[in-house]
């Protein structure tokens, strides 16, 4: 959901580079996930607010910019159970990664790696086979083009040609 960028004053807080559609996303939570690389702690959050185009954060224990400078670049993420549920026309990015994918013939398209967000509209990162054989697609996830979601079956159905 966002990344420690480096200390911020003297106090112990540091900047964090926000990943999410809303920029105060995180404040609605006290506890976060902070790690590299898969080893993760979970921070109190003492502190925290919006500044320009990121946040500040303060967690409790981080008193000094040397302790905060040691977190930067570190990964920010919410435990799944702390996160609302989503509404019935929404899912959460993580869930359509690893979806199979196929359009409205039954042809498997591939399987969801990524999602990009453009500006423009969303994209389903679509990959097929590996290596020599790896084949990528860029699906965009609008209305028009993804037909149906199932987070459950790990499935989605879309109208897109094999050929686009």
């Amino acid at each position: 959901m966002g990344r420690l960028a480096g200390p911020y004053g003297v106090r112990g807080l540091a900047r964090v580079q926000v990943y999410t559609e809303t920029l105060d996303s995180l404040l609605d939570f006290d506890r976060w996930l902070v790690g590299r690389e898969g080893d993760w702690q979970v921070r109190q959050v003492a502190d925290a607010a919006v500044h320009g185009d990121g946040l500040v954060v303060r967690f409790e224990g981080i008193d000094t910019p040397e302790a905060a400078r040691a977190l930067r670049g570190s990964e920010v993420a919410i435990r799944r159970g702390d996160l609302p549920p989503p509404d019935d026309d929404e899912v959460y990015w993580v869930d359509l990664v690893d979806c199979e994918v196929f359009n409205r013939e039954g042809v498997k398209l591939g399987r969801v790696t990524n999602l990009l967000e453009t500006g423009a509209n969303d994209v389903l990162v679509v990959v097929m086979g590996s290596g020599e054989q790896r084949v990528e697609r860029l699906i965009p996830y609008v209305a028009q083009v993804v037909e149906s979601v199932d987070v459950p079956g790990r499935s989605i159905r879309v109208d897109w040609g094999e050929d686009y």
